[in-house]
């Protein structure tokens, strides 16, 4: 019998983008915008960026969504490509990770191309927080509890983050608040300098009272927070707690989709490269420290790949919580306000719509390599509901050992 073997080859991130990100609940801007709808505004807006790649080359879509159901359900990865005009053959399927679903529709999809059984593919995620609360019509298996697989607390991620300070005294409210407030300066800089702008589709918005609109920018951010701001705010978690409306991300709702293909396609086709896969990890935690899943997934990565922390020269983090990434920066002995972390801000600013957030620490970082060619690796990294942590190490196509800045 013939037999045949596939070749190991290198994955590119081509391109990335983002819907702006909306406040959940009946006064956000897509309180009557479908969550289907805003995946296909992404997917449409990103082909219309790269017209050089014929849609029926795409070999599968690969959605996210925390909640498969409403409008967010019907094996959205197939339905958003039906409703985007994308030929009948192009396939395409769901998948969840709760805050890492787009991460992990990546990283599915990326092995895929890796192995030789894609050449470009499409991969995003979203998250109606306003049409689907985080946990709505959920079920948890009673013996989660009576047998007492996990602590109650891991079921409510607001409380996850509380345990999370009670396992680290060094991090304190006042340096949550402190570390909150440089996001929201971090992403201000970045959205008057047209960084933001760039990475957003526009999208048309309708209200019963209001009429039409058009969405073009992130409805979240608070410019000219103050910590002065954040120090009264009131703690939901538990009484006299740390967690606070300011130094967390909020309740969201977004899309995002990335084209990712191998590199020698890319070449074939005339697609951008914005950077290259070089690894991937995800690990898991005691649900109730799920915020803690970062650091076991980049340990596990660079061991993987033979990098060191130190050869990060980008961080792009999810700040879910701030005492989550103020763990997974005091672990690797990383300064809390170290520039290479969250260069233009994070999820505390912008918002953090659930399975949508992975494409957007990538489109992020992937921009920032282009503006950065003395910076060799990146890392993406989010900690994930029910106990896990993922994360993903990119290299700089664009990096030159002549530039002398000092950074990775």
């Amino acid at each position: 019998m013939a037999s045949s073997t596939a070749t190991p080859r290198n994955v590119v991130f081509v391109d990335g983008i983002r819907t702006p990100f909306g406040k959940a609940g009946a006064k956000g801007m897509y309180a009557e915008t479908r969550a289907d709808d805003l995946v296909v505004k992404a997917i449409r807006e990103l082909l219309r960026r790269n017209p050089q790649l014929p849609p029926e080359r795409i070999d599968e879509v690969a959605v996210a969504a925390t909640t498969q159901t409403g409008d967010q359900g019907l094996t959205i990865g197939r339905s958003a490509a039906v409703l985007a005009g994308l030929p009948q053959s192009v396939p395409g399927f769901a998948i969840d990770r709760m805050c890492a679903g787009a991460m992990t529709a990546v990283t599915t999809t990326a092995s895929g191309i890796g192995f030789g059984q894609y050449d470009v593919v499409l991969a995003g995620g979203v998250e109606h927080m306003g049409h689907h609360p985080m946990g709505s019509g959920v079920d948890p298996n009673p013996r989660f509890m009576t047998d007492k697989l996990v602590d109650p607390s891991a079921l409510v991620m607001g409380n996850t983050a509380e345990n999370l300070y009670d396992r680290f005294p060094s991090i304190t409210k006042e340096r949550s608040d402190a570390y909150a407030v440089a996001s929201q300066a971090k992403y201000e800089a970045a959205r008057k300098a047209g960084y933001i702008g760039e990475m957003l589709a526009p999208v048309a918005t309708r209200s019963a009272e209001q009429g039409w609109g058009l969405a073009t920018e992130d409805e979240p951010p608070r410019p000219g927070t103050t910590i002065e701001d954040l120090a009264s705010l009131k703690t939901p978690f538990r009484p006299a707690g740390r967690v606070t409306a300011g130094n967390a991300a909020g309740l969201n709702d977004g899309a995002t989709a990335c084209l990712l293909a191998g590199e020698d396609t890319a070449a074939e086709l005339g697609l951008p490269i914005g950077m290259r896969l070089v690894g991937f990890a995800y690990a898991g935690v005691d649900p109730a420290v799920m915020g803690y899943g970062p650091v076991p997934a980049t340990e596990k990565l660079l061991a993987r790949t033979g990098l060191s922390i130190d050869d990060i020269g980008l961080f792009e983090i999810n700040e879910a919580f701030a005492v989550q990434v103020l763990a997974f920066l005091e672990h690797f002995d990383i300064a809390d306000d170290d520039p290479r972390v969250n260069l233009w801000g994070g999820a505390i600013a912008c918002g953090h719509p659930l399975a949508s957030t992975g494409v957007r620490l990538m489109t992020q970082l992937s921009r920032q390599f282009a503006q950065r060619p003395d910076v060799r690796y990146g890392l993406t990294t989010m900690c994930i509901g029910m106990g896990m942590g993922g994360s993903v190490i990119w290299e700089n196509p664009h990096f030159s050992t002549s530039e002398t800045t000092g950074a990775k």
